[in-house]
């Protein structure tokens, strides 16, 4: 079942996005990324205020926020800080990246979280999973080759370092999460409420510090419709996987690679809508990292 969770989850990040290629397109990143956040925030905030004086019909769906310690709050507090600090990295890159680069590149992902899952978590992986492992970095390494002949250079274009953080940090969150769900037993609309409420005090931080203060670039901001899908979609996102990893059986590193499927929507459907180059030629690669995710979940 959780595997199935992982899927709905890939489902609703691939249009994730290309919701937030759009928002960012062309637009100021800081106010865009607090502007998905409280989306996010908004659409759980009526399940806060259920929680408080309707707990036993919220329990009975599934979307009770409960009471937490102070020390539990400290945990999520720094699961923001990871994921705050990732998405100014990515949403600065997509801006300056084409979609069909950024993602396959945020597939290695899945790399960091199996690196961290043995080490961490003991979990052993089988012949076929590493090699669909590797077949993954190998298609994003062909990715890499593609991008030069769209005026990217890999080697010195500092949005590439830029989107390589952030997956580095979104997967050292993926591994903090199995912490957040399995060990202090977290539901999780819970996580998911506090998360995005201090992740959006952190945002608003810096946006008044870098953003409010400069006139030019509050004449940039444009808002768009795409601003507040973006948070939607992602907290629907976020609710399958965090309900995938509640399972005591749910490996990360197999859900991390499963959510990868979610660049089948961005890199043909985004390579579409936004009219990207060598879109055919990323094809070759998009399939690597496709059976590379298939040998995970066959093994």
């Amino acid at each position: 079942m959780w595997m199935y969770l992982g899927l709905l989850a890939a489902l609703f990040l691939g249009l994730h996005n290309l919701c937030k290629k759009h928002a960012v397109q062309g637009n100021e990143v800081f106010p865009v990324l607090l502007g998905t956040i409280t989306a996010g925030f908004l659409l759980l905030l009526p399940l806060y205020i259920s929680s408080l004086y309707f707990p036993t019909e919220t329990q009975r769906l599934d979307l009770y926020i409960s009471a937490i310690p102070l020390q539990t709050h400290g945990f999520i507090f720094i699961k923001s800080l990871i994921m705050a600090a990732s998405w100014v990295l990515a949403y600065q890159a997509l801006k300056h990246l084409p979609i069909t680069i950024v993602t396959p590149i945020r597939s290695a992902g899945p790399f960091f979280t199996f690196i961290g899952a043995i080490l961490i978590y003991q979990e052993r992986p089988n012949f076929l999973q590493w090699v669909g492992f590797f077949l993954i970095l190998f298609s994003v390494f062909l990715y890499s080759r593609i991008g030069k002949k769209e005026g990217i250079n890999f080697k010195r274009n500092k949005w590439i370092y830029a989107i390589v953080g952030a997956t580095f940090l979104g997967a050292s969150s993926g591994l903090y999460d199995k912490f957040l769900i399995q060990s202090l037993h977290l539901n999780p609309v819970t996580l998911q409420f506090w998360f995005c409420t201090y992740t959006m005090g952190i945002l608003a931080f810096i946006l008044a510090i870098s953003w409010i203060k400069t006139p030019a670039r509050r004449k940039k901001f444009k808002w768009r419709w795409t601003i507040p899908a973006v948070g939607i979609l992602l907290q629907i996102a976020d609710y399958f996987y965090f309900k995938a990893l509640q399972d005591p059986e749910a490996l990360i590193m197999l859900l991390s690679a499963i959510k990868r499927s979610q660049i089948l929507i961005a890199v043909v459907l985004g390579g579409l809508l936004f009219k990207e180059k060598n879109k055919r030629k990323k094809l070759i690669p998009l399939f690597g990292i496709m059976l590379g995710v298939f040998l995970i979940l066959s093994s």
